[in-house]
């Protein structure tokens, strides 16, 4: 930490104020003006902390986000949707933006992978290398936005909560800090549900390739039982790991752990008032509107994966087949209009996750 200086530079938005003594900081602080995370600087130092590192001023601990309304804390499933429906429209000019941060890279790559195989052939020229560069970057965009697109979620549903105005710059400016945190955490919970997932083909595979072996068949069986165990721990353990990161402003390994003490407790309540059955029920009713949006487009290439992985014997060829069945021959204008609309919509989820957040554990344990 620091060493107490007498006197103190502040940074508010890119503009220096002071030097001024801690008296005129105190002052600051009960106007508002000086808040937890501006930056201050002693006169002859060139480190900038954080306000709220100095206990001459901010000695009290951060107090917790209000509590959403009684009725969330107490209701049902439905009264956590019908908020967070309120919440989406109140702030709905906001939560677009922060949309368009994870949407315009996405449906750039899109387009222009689109338009290189529009005519079902690829040939590598310096177009197609061009594109290939183009998406590269998309990809790389995406990926930097991600967790601002995360943290933002957080921070614009407490303060639409707590019935306080910010704008888009406001709110993404807050994200920053939160960014190597919780960029972090997505390459540990994504990174685990991918490797599940991968888990789960590899079972089916082996279910494809067992024929009429009953003793391989049971052994995929077994396996299959496992990896759903294994799912049903990781999604327990991670319910609450974006609020907790955030909100609670706990570090990775401390977020994870709150998270899945929050999603075990309440252990006196009935079980579909758990945090973890209503979180299994939101996720479920998401993943169910998600299915709808985008498996009609989809539903022959499905279909054919399905004749694929069920015809042929051999890994290695069904999955030689399915590489050729998703060749890329253009933009196909529907599915993408679906999955923009499905990302439109995607902040509910959040919303609905802040809201369950806070009436499993702040509301309940005040």
């Amino acid at each position: 930490m620091m060493p107490m200086a007498d006197l103190w530079i502040v940074r508010v938005q890119g503009k220096e104020y002071g030097p001024v003594d801690l008296d005129v900081l105190r002052d600051w602080k009960e106007d508002g003006r000086l808040i937890r995370d501006n930056e201050v600087r002693a006169p002859e130092s060139e480190q900038w902390i954080r306000a709220g590192e100095l206990p001459e001023l901010f000695a009290d601990p951060i107090p917790p986000p209000n509590a959403p309304p009684d009725f969330v804390s107490g209701g049902t499933v439905g009264a956590i949707l019908g908020q967070s429906w309120r919440i989406f429209r109140q702030g709905l000019w906001q939560f677009l933006g922060l949309s368009a941060l994870v949407i315009v890279p996405s449906v750039c790559a899109q387009l222009s992978s689109g338009a290189v195989g529009s005519s079902g052939e690829i040939t590598l020229d310096l177009r197609t290398a061009l594109a290939g560069l183009f998406n590269l970057c998309m990809l790389i965009v995406s990926l930097i936005a991600w967790p601002l697109y995360l943290a933002g979620i957080q921070i614009l549903t407490t303060e639409l909560v707590q019935e306080r105005s910010c704008t888009l710059r406001e709110i993404v400016l807050r994200a920053l800090k939160f960014w190597p945190r919780v960029a972090g955490l997505c390459i540990l919970v994504y990174g685990a549900f991918v490797l599940l997932i991968a888990f789960a083909f590899a079972i089916l595979l082996m279910a494809a390739s067992a024929g009429s072996s009953p003793i391989l068949a049971l052994f995929a069986l077994g396996l299959l039982v496992l990896q759903v165990w294994m799912f049903g721990r990781v999604f327990a353990a991670t319910l609450f790991w974006q609020q907790t990161a955030v909100l609670e402003d706990a570090d990775a390994m401390e977020a994870l752990r709150r998270s899945n003490v929050l999603a075990h407790s309440r252990r006196d309540l009935p079980w579909f008032r758990r945090p973890l059955w209503r979180g299994a029920v939101l996720a479920s009713i998401w993943c169910a509107f998600a299915t709808a949006l985008s498996i009609g487009p989809e539903w022959s290439t499905i279909t054919e994966y399905f004749h694929t992985l069920m015809a042929m014997q051999d890994p290695q060829a069904v999955l030689q087949a399915m590489s050729a069945h998703s060749t890329n021959v253009g933009v196909r204008l529907l599915p993408l209009s679906l999955g923009v609309l499905q990302a439109l919509f995607r902040p509910l989820l959040g919303i609905a996750f802040v809201l369950l957040y806070f009436a499993s554990g702040r509301t309940n344990s005040g």
